[in-house]
């Protein structure tokens, strides 16, 4: 079977069915890796652990991605990329239950261990597949359709999460997504093609990427723009309560107002995302920052701080469909490799953003963490200047 994209003599089809598949799939990642954030206190108490140490089972999926991401493409060899991916989503679903079923502390490690592989195996593969499943003109149409799942997960994982916890019980939040997965793991087995490697991937394609000026150029730029988004995320709850001096209803309209308007992000990617990506990179670190400032001037008004936060939130979806189009189109003779060095780089600075702004929060203050992600967002808008810099020599 050959893909639709790679039928011979034959104008290019979309596989549209195959990437609402790998949407689902990104929902059902995105849910999983953050819904415990906000069902931390019962998993705690279930397990005989304290918040701390859960804490850290849950950011050990992280760790696992950054190596997978790494990893995988390598490891996965000449295997069908089709059943690379049916078996990452089998493990999610295996993680899921192990999660789910997890009788002490070390199941629920071992559980978010094997979640870190599928998130970043599934990330370093997937603009690579989407650049297989459509045109080349459709390929940030389809990133924008993918990211959607993105969206839904972001807006609705965690307060449903914590509204079912509340009612049936932690497990129950986790076996509830079981049957969702098992159904994505079947539409992937019927809607996505064959996609046989056309090479042997191995880490020298890596090293190859990053010997390229404009390359790494464009990967610390993301780096830094990631870092100063995370370095702001992370610590948002602690700066409403303290700052903003909301309640906990106030605080759950304001983070479900900030997932929504990633819709709208989603919306304008697909819309407007197209050619030419350059003058787009700084958007991200651009509008984003200009919102952290917005807040850290007016964040003391509910209003105010709704509108930056949604502002924020728009601009975070559209924020991986810009930077995995500059990816495909500056990377396209080895894609497995840009998005593993993508996805690792990522995941490298949401952690290190993370860590950056606990240290000014407890060295400091929140405010400091904030003008931390202030100038970290600085610092990527010095590099990218005016996108031209990023693109691979004419």
């Amino acid at each position: 079977m050959v893909s639709a994209v790679e039928h011979a003599g034959s104008k290019p089809e979309a596989a549209w069915g195959a990437v609402l598949s790998m949407a689902l799939c990104v929902a059902m990642l995105i849910a999983s890796e953050f819904m415990p954030v906000s069902l931390l206190t019962p998993m705690a108490e279930g397990l005989g652990a304290t918040e701390g140490q859960t804490g850290q089972a849950i950011s050990v999926s992280g760790l696992f991605a950054v190596l997978a991401s790494l990893l995988v493409t390598t490891a996965a060899g000449r295997l069908n990329r089709k059943w690379v991916l049916v078996a990452l989503t089998a493990f999610m679903l295996l993680s899921l239950v192990l999660v789910a079923a997890a009788p002490n502390f070390a199941a629920l490690m071992i559980g978010r261990a094997l979640l870190g592989i599928c998130i970043g195996g599934f990330w370093a593969m997937a603009t690579a597949v989407i650049m297989r499943l459509v045109p080349a003109a459709d390929v940030p149409r389809a990133l924008a359709l993918m990211y959607g799942g993105q969206a839904i997960a972001a807006a609705f994982a965690a307060p449903i999460g914590s509204y079912l916890g509340g009612i049936f019980g932690w497990r129950a939040v986790f076996w509830a997504l079981v049957p969702i997965i098992t159904i994505n793991l079947i539409w992937h087995v019927i809607a996505l093609p064959s996609m046989p490697t056309r090479q042997r991937q191995d880490v020298w394609a890596q090293f190859d990427l990053l010997k390229r000026p404009y390359f790494r150029r464009g990967l610390i730029a993301c780096m830094l723009s990631w870092g100063a988004a995370f370095t702001m995320f992370t610590y948002l709850r602690p700066f409403l309560e303290q700052v903003t001096g909301v309640d906990v209803t106030t605080l759950s309209v304001l983070l479900l107002l900030l997932g929504c308007a990633g819709f709208v992000g989603t919306w304008a990617a697909g819309r407007f995302i197209s050619g030419n990506v350059a003058p787009l990179l700084k958007l991200p670190a651009l509008v984003m920052g200009a919102a952290t400032v917005g807040l850290l001037l007016l964040g003391h008004v509910v209003l105010a701080a709704g509108l930056f936060m949604a502002i924020w939130g728009a601009m975070n979806t559209m924020f991986s469909v810009i930077w995995m189009t500059w990816m495909a189109q500056n990377a396209g003779d080895a894609p497995e490799a840009g998005g593993s060095l993508m996805v690792a780089a990522i995941q490298a600075s949401i952690l290190l953003g993370a860590v950056l702004g606990g240290l000014l929060l407890d060295g400091l203050s929140i405010r400091a963490t904030f003008i931390g992600s202030v100038v970290l967002a600085a610092l990527a808008l010095a590099l990218i200047g005016s996108g031209k810099r990023m693109l691979k020599p004419a």
